[in-house]
């Protein structure tokens, strides 16, 4: 189970207006929520939430919360919010781990080896999941998924239900979907090219276009 660190401030105000001064000092707004607890403001530092999702999964990863002045709350991420077009954080959401209460989380999956069908007969592997959803305690989530693709021949395939799972760990995606497949081949059939009677084939050079003179580019914002 990977586990991460993050500071926190209880705050009282909210709206728009509040939330736009917090993004302008470096701080991103944040809820937390629970089984039994009532949703609480809070903000965290922009800076070192774009740190730590830099190096952890969020989906998967326990957040110790030290939400200052309250203490410590084992957490999850379980929505990130952001701009649509700068793509910085302007909302998370987190959820509060209660032990013993199962929760749904999503876990990477990891393909490991080189599949035999792509070693030895220039197969493609064709990764159609990446993820796969599962109901665990929290003291119990996976970081990844491992799938051994080594003795994965031409035209066979990974399902769900052949995923070799850590104890107490149920997954709810459908038992057939296909995590992977290994593929034959890709062959480009060339068509022969075709002479003209009495005439040469002239070698074709490519046209030369002359590059603009360069105007004035925009300010960026």
């Amino acid at each position: 189970m990977a586990t991460a660190s993050l500071g926190a401030r209880a705050r009282s105000e909210t709206g728009t207006g509040v939330s736009r001064k917090l993004r302008q000092d470096g701080q991103v707004p944040a809820v937390i929520y629970g089984h039994g607890r009532a949703p609480q403001s809070l903000t965290v530092n922009s800076r070192e939430v774009e740190r730590l999702l830099g190096q952890f999964a969020a989906g998967s990863t326990v957040i110790e919360l030290n939400i200052e002045g309250t203490g410590v709350a084992q957490t999850l991420i379980r929505e990130i919010q952001r701009h649509p077009v700068r793509r910085n954080i302007i909302h998370l959401d987190f959820q509060e781990l209660v032990a013993g209460e199962k929760i749904t989380v999503s876990i990477p999956v990891r393909f490991v080896g080189t599949a035999d069908g792509v070693r030895n007969s220039g197969g493609i592997l064709e990764e159609t999941m990446h993820v796969v959803h599962v109901r665990v305690d929290p003291s119990a989530i996976p970081s990844h998924i491992d799938v051994d693709v080594t003795p994965l021949t031409i035209g066979h395939s990974i399902h769900v239900s052949d995923l070799a799972l850590p104890a107490g760990v149920a997954i709810l995606d459908e038992p057939g979907a296909t995590v992977c497949v290994c593929a034959a081949p890709k062959t480009v059939e060339e068509a022969p090219a075709v002479a003209v009677e009495g005439e040469a084939v002239a070698a074709v050079e490519p046209e030369l276009i002359r590059k603009p003179k360069a105007e004035g580019e925009e300010e960026a914002k």
